[in-house]
């Protein structure tokens, strides 16, 4: 009896210690008032990101930030399907930009430097204040690009240790 509990011990031990951890990485998207491209650019993300199982999670922060969403935010996520309910603009911190995996800003620059390769800058998106549906399917573009760049950055990686696992 004491053997096959310590078998069993041993072994749910080993599949613990052989299952691959994938840590969740956070995406920072800034804009100036974190109000109305961040905002956009998080929820697009977050929702892509989920059904392609990523282990990514976007947040949304402003330079300056408003105490509230635009009201052409709150309409056009609302109309697209996303729950803002406890949506609300925050400053960015330089311990955000620190913690981000990448940083990606919006007409703005942030408290901290990031290395090129994990900032991006998506400067000129169309006002959302003017044409929500424009300037969301540039960022919507945008994210899908991003998505896609995540994913091939995460498949090197995992060849990479496939190479240098002992």
């Amino acid at each position: 009896m004491i053997n096959k509990t310590l078998l069993l011990m041993l072994f749910t031990c080993l599949l613990m210690a052989c299952k691959p951890t994938v840590k969740s990485s956070e995406i920072l998207f800034v804009c100036t008032h974190g109000a109305a491209r961040s905002p956009i650019a998080a929820a697009y993300f977050n929702k892509l990101a989920k059904a392609e199982k990523m282990p990514y999670h976007a947040v949304f922060r402003g330079t300056k930030p408003d105490a509230t969403l635009t009201k052409e935010t709150v309409a056009g996520l609302t109309k697209d399907g996303f729950d803002i309910t406890d949506w609300k603009p925050q400053k960015v911190s330089a311990e955000d930009v620190e913690r981000a995996h990448k940083v990606v800003t919006f007409d703005c620059s942030v408290p901290a430097d990031k290395p090129a390769a994990q900032k991006q800058e998506w400067n000129g998106t169309p006002s959302i204040s003017k044409d929500y549906d424009a300037a969301r399917t540039v960022i919507k573009k945008h994210v899908e690009n991003l998505v896609a760049q995540l994913k091939e950055e995460d498949h090197a990686l995992h060849l990479l240790h496939e190479v240098v696992k002992p």
